[in-house]
């Protein structure tokens, strides 16, 4: 069979068909209480960027539900903690400030959805509403709310994401074993499961 690429906006609709009134007029510009709420309960974020060329990247956010600090109505901030310092998705912002954020409350099969344009901020006062085990955060991207809706759970529904009995973690070697084979690390495996076992957790906020 051959292959059969969609080329044109009318195509797409075409295939796709119009979208229902609902689906278009969720769009909001501010957050409401409910989002206010949604965020207070998340504990998890995705946070995807490009750079000026394009390339793009999907970076996921995680702490205590709550972590991401709403600034105003139009204004969020999400904390920075310790990473492997590669920093791919703040280089994009700093050439193309454009993000799109999505958080998700365990269980839940909706999402909540914000697009902006974010900034880089190394220091400000409600740093202090961002400490985790006494550890502040290193960074954090501070987000002008363009658009925001909740996208509906049709997607993690199909998943079955929440459902305990699909999972099978063990289906995949361990991480320190894919990095020992993916990778040039001159650590043995034993160390790196070390690494990435007991020594891990105890980096989560120290780096």
């Amino acid at each position: 069979m051959e292959i059969t690429e969609i080329t044109s906006a009318t195509e797409l609709r075409e295939l796709l068909g119009e979208p229902m009134p609902r689906a278009l007029t969720k769009e909001r510009v501010r957050l409401h209480d409910r989002d206010r709420e949604w965020l207070s309960l998340s504990p998890l974020c995705l946070i995807a960027t490009s750079d000026a060329e394009g390339n793009c990247d999907v970076s996921p956010k995680g702490d205590p539900p709550g972590f991401t600090v709403v600034l105003d109505d139009t204004t969020i901030a999400v904390p920075e903690r310790p990473g492997n310092r590669r920093a791919d998705g703040y280089h994009n912002v700093l050439a193309n400030p454009h993000v799109g954020l999505l958080y998700l409350i365990p269980g839940r099969g909706e999402t909540l959805r914000i697009n902006g344009r974010a900034r880089l901020v190394r220091e400000a006062p409600f740093f202090e509403d961002m400490v985790v085990k006494g550890h502040r955060p290193i960074l954090a991207l501070v987000v002008e709310i363009e658009q925001i809706f909740f996208h509906c759970a049709k997607a993690l529904m199909r998943s079955a994401v929440w459902k305990p009995e699909t999972w099978d973690p063990d289906a995949m070697p361990s991480h320190a074993r894919l990095v020992k084979e993916m990778q040039q690390v001159e650590e043995s495996l034993e160390d790196l499961e070390r690494y990435y076992g007991t020594e891990y957790a105890k980096k989560l906020y120290k780096g």
